[in-house]
């Protein structure tokens, strides 16, 4: 019997209106109290507490930054962050490439000018960001002795292509570098996935065993949780390299695949 649920957000558990569901709404409100049903996505923690506040979920821990953040009664009680000193040299890679690199620390989100790609963000995540200049930013959190807990690099394919390789060559031990499009990067630190911010949650907080736990995700960050946990589910949109490694695949995320596949499971 399965204890726990671990659910990605976009892609996974959002309709074609990047919204949750009324059914999904309804679904998770159902469940029994004793079954969690945790957030955990590469957004920062502002752009998850809407959600869990729809929910009805807003007592329950949730994971940011693919892992980076882990928060509980919102505190932190696990945090990993890309050191400061990498971001410098990005800024100074950057400098001949012009990609959008938007800066998060918690719930700081920092963009360099309100253009195409930080639009784009804020209609996705429902968040308001600073603007700052990446160079002052990084100054900010070096003065303040802060690390990032994501980056966001985004821009024309071609651009984006060379910020990949150069970090890749780079920085091979230190970044997780995940693409979901072209024109996307997401960089968090190596150390971490959501596989491992699962392992801490279940272990430091609800000490429930890994196999009594199903997670629901679509894209290349959800793939070891999906290979680590009880049932990994891949709904049915998910990434070629997902639908490989999950357990099961469902209805796709725009079809409430997450919810019709927990009313199966628990016979709600």
């Amino acid at each position: 019997m399965f204890k726990i649920i671990f659910s990605d957000i976009d892609g996974t558990l959002l309709n074609a209106d990047r919204e949750l569901s009324n059914f999904t709404i309804q679904t998770i409100k159902k469940l029994p109290q004793e079954v969690p049903f945790i957030l955990i996505s590469s957004r920062m923690p502002a752009a998850m507490r809407h959600l869990q506040e729809s929910l009805g979920i807003l007592h329950l821990p949730f994971i940011s930054y693919n892992g980076g953040l882990i928060k509980v009664d919102n505190k932190t009680v696990h945090s990993t962050v890309i050191p400061i000193n990498i971001l410098e040299e990005l800024i100074q890679f950057n400098a001949n490439h012009q990609v959008h690199l938007s800066l998060f620390h918690d719930d700081e989100w920092y963009v360099p000018s309100d253009d195409f790609w930080a639009q784009r963000e804020i209609n996705n995540t429902k968040v308001q960001p600073e603007m700052k200049s990446n160079m002052d930013v990084y100054k900010l959190w070096d003065k303040e002795s802060k690390g990032i807990h994501k980056i966001m690099a985004m821009g024309e394919e071609e651009s984006v292509e060379k910020i990949y390789k150069y970090l890749e060559e780079k920085f091979p031990d230190d970044l997780h570098l995940y693409r979901s499009k072209p024109t996307y990067i997401e960089i968090a630190p190596k150390k971490i996935s959501k596989l491992t911010a699962v392992e801490f949650l279940l272990k430091n907080h609800f000490n429930i065993p890994l196999e009594q736990s199903v997670a629901f995700g679509d894209n290349y960050n959800d793939v070891e949780m999906l290979q680590g946990v009880g049932m990994g589910v891949a709904v049915g949109n998910a990434k070629p390299e997902v639908l490989e490694v999950a357990h099961r695949v469902v209805a796709s995320g725009k079809e409430d695949g997450v919810a019709s596949t927990i009313v199966q499971l628990l016979k709600l």
